[in-house]
């Protein structure tokens, strides 16, 4: 399915592209600090190119690390117009596609990973992605092909009509365009040192947002590029994802994802590098305004099947109206998440009928 991240209103906020959560309205004193940090990060020698994509999270963030080996964080999505986009980006910087020398890959989502084939090969770069990641980007065509009958039977079973599941279906496939396979000559593991000249990028992995979400973290100077983990504008929509290998029921993604933001929140940084949008200086304010977020949208559910038992369908149409169809999985994925914590918790149980699943509350 199509990647998204998206209460300040929150069907219009679903509409903009998530069915997540939102931040704080901007204001002249944000634009500045952000425009400072991205001024910080290019004295640090870390420069942003603003690759368009066809998502309605906008632009993302690829990183020139002017470094040796000369490391490109991400790609962008695969199309002549974003490839343009990175061409021109990179001559503004004095650089070519040929000369990168790395590619790190932050997370599995295609306007992340599009353009690793095309960097490769022109370039000769090695690509490093996390054990996690690698599949993803080797096997392009047989995941997504698993990940869409996964969404489709999970649609299906949470009470999404099946021509509305076989529609999102066909536009998913659509979608497939933008993402290529690609080679991962090196496999990360969470805890590895990426090791440049002049830094050294600790490999962290922090599931949630994807099962490969992973920032790297430069210590000495209290930087962190974060990928998708941590996003200033939009909260990240813990998206759905079907059991790996070993796995029995699927990963309840909602509380990795929590659970990964606590450790990011341990950590010291002063700089945060987003995959989208602007940069984030207080990084354990904003991941406490995300915990809050969280909360308040899981008592909202709680209500609701306290009032009757619902699908999880049923649930995302009161939250969010007609956004719940066109936006189906994505909007089904944070309520599931949302759904898994209570349950996790006692407060609310399934009830199972015909292949199809309601939620009822519990108490305590």
């Amino acid at each position: 399915m199509p990647e998204a991240k998206s209460e300040r209103g929150e069907r219009a906020s679903a509409r903009a592209g998530a069915g997540a959560q939102g931040s704080a309205p901007r204001t002249a004193d944000t634009d500045i600090a952000h425009a400072e940090g991205w001024a910080t990060a290019e004295r640090l020698g870390i420069h942003r190119l603003a690759i368009p994509t066809p998502f309605a999270v906008g632009r993302v963030n690829v990183l020139l690390i002017d470094d040796e080996p000369l490391t490109l964080v991400d790609t962008g999505p695969n199309s002549g117009t974003s490839l343009n986009a990175l061409e021109r980006g990179l001559a503004a910087l004095g650089r070519r596609i040929e000369d990168i020398e790395l590619v790190l890959v932050t997370h599995q989502h295609i306007d992340h990973t599009g353009l690793v084939r095309i960097v490769a090969e022109r370039s000769g770069a090695e690509v490093a992605a996390l054990d996690a990641t690698a599949p993803f980007i080797e096997r392009y065509r047989e995941e997504a092909e698993a990940e869409d009958a996964f969404a489709h039977a999970m649609m299906l079973r949470h009470g999404i009509p099946s021509d509305v599941a076989t529609a999102l279906q066909s536009v998913s496939r659509s979608f497939r365009g933008w993402g290529a396979s690609g080679p991962v000559h090196r496999v990360l593991r969470d805890g590895d040192i990426v090791e440049l000249t002049q830094r050294r990028l600790r490999v962290l992995h922090r599931p949630g947002h994807s099962l490969s979400d992973t920032v790297f973290l430069d210590e000495q100077r209290g930087v962190a590029i974060l990928g998708d983990h941590l996003l200033a504008h939009i909260s990240s929509n813990p998206l759905l994802a079907r059991p790996r290998e070993g796995e029995r029921e699927r990963p309840r993604v909602l509380l990795r994802y929590l659970e990964s933001l606590s450790r990011t929140r341990e950590l010291d940084f002063a700089l945060g590098l987003p995959g989208h949008g602007e940069t984030i200086a207080d990084h354990r304010a904003l991941i406490d305004e995300r915990f809050a977020l969280h909360r308040r949208r899981g008592e909202k559910i709680r209500r609701l099947i306290a009032q009757q038992p619902r699908t999880a369908y049923e649930i995302a149409q009161e939250l969010w109206g007609n956004v719940a169809v066109t936006q189906a999985y994505l909007t089904l994925s944070e309520v599931l998440g949302h759904l898994d914590l209570l349950l996790a918790e006692g407060r609310a149980r399934e009830i199972e009928a015909d292949g199809v699943v309601r939620f009822e509350a519990a108490e305590t």
